[in-house]
């Protein structure tokens, strides 16, 4: 197997991966509009899902991870062309390691907080355990998640869209894609503010669709690093 393909199975993985756990999430957790409820209704539904639950949080963190090896892998590959493709592979690993830290809170914290909210005798306590989980929902997931992890994703995504297209591996439909994808999941930026801009206009849909977008590229990436006829290309 070269390692043109290596890279291509890796980008398809890694979709994958993403992809189911984060629909099953959708069907059992309401995610991600859940994200911007009320906490104590977070934490309270959150303890009903139990293990299940942290387990499926558990696949979402870490069952990407075969991206974070791609982009290494598909980075030597380019750099030795287009050397600015170096600290493009290092934002998208960045992006990778910041968006497995902020989904791993669901496993690690979260699930202390939730059992100890709903097991909570008294409303101060309460209280206090939905100012903890806020401040760490807006640390782990907005901004290092949310903001930094979609943030690299798509200056990552725009910078591979171009060197590949550049030195032939793409189609130019594939590259525009990856643009669009990108301009459209950069967007999603408005209602990270919106969570401390009361009122700050955002549209609801962009997360979603940039993401699903997204997902579709690295597929089709994927594909086209599969073929026979990649790898000389890279030469």
């Amino acid at each position: 197997m070269t390692s043109e393909k290596s890279i291509g199975i890796l980008l398809m993985l890694g979709a994958i991966g993403v992809l189911v756990p984060y629909t099953i999430l959708t069907a059992t957790f309401n995610y991600p509009d859940i994200l911007r409820q009320d906490p104590g209704m977070i934490l309270a539904q959150f303890h009903q899902g139990g293990n299940t639950l942290i387990f499926t949080w558990l696949a979402f963190a870490t069952m990407g991870s075969p991206l974070l090896i791609a982009y290494i892998m598909l980075g030597r590959k380019l750099e030795t062309k287009l050397p600015f493709v170096r600290w493009i592979t290092t934002i998208g690993v960045i992006s990778t390691i910041v968006q497995m830290i902020g989904l791993l809170r669901w496993v690690f914290v979260v699930p202390v907080l939730a059992r100890e909210y709903v097991g909570a005798t008294n409303e101060a306590t309460q209280q206090s355990l939905i100012t903890a989980f806020t401040l760490i929902h807006q640390f782990a997931g907005v901004l290092m998640g949310e903001h930094l992890g979609q943030l690299f994703t798509v200056v990552w995504t725009i910078g591979m869209s171009y060197a590949l297209r550049k030195i032939g591996i793409i189609p130019a439909w594939i590259a525009w894609l990856g643009f669009i994808a990108s301009g459209i999941y950069i967007t999603a930026q408005a209602e990270l503010l919106a969570t401390i801009i009361p009122g700050f206009p955002a549209w609801e849909a962009a997360g979603f669709l940039g993401s699903s977008l997204w997902l579709i590229w690295l597929v089709l990436v994927g594909i086209q690093l599969c073929k026979p006829n990649t790898s000389q290309k890279f030469i």
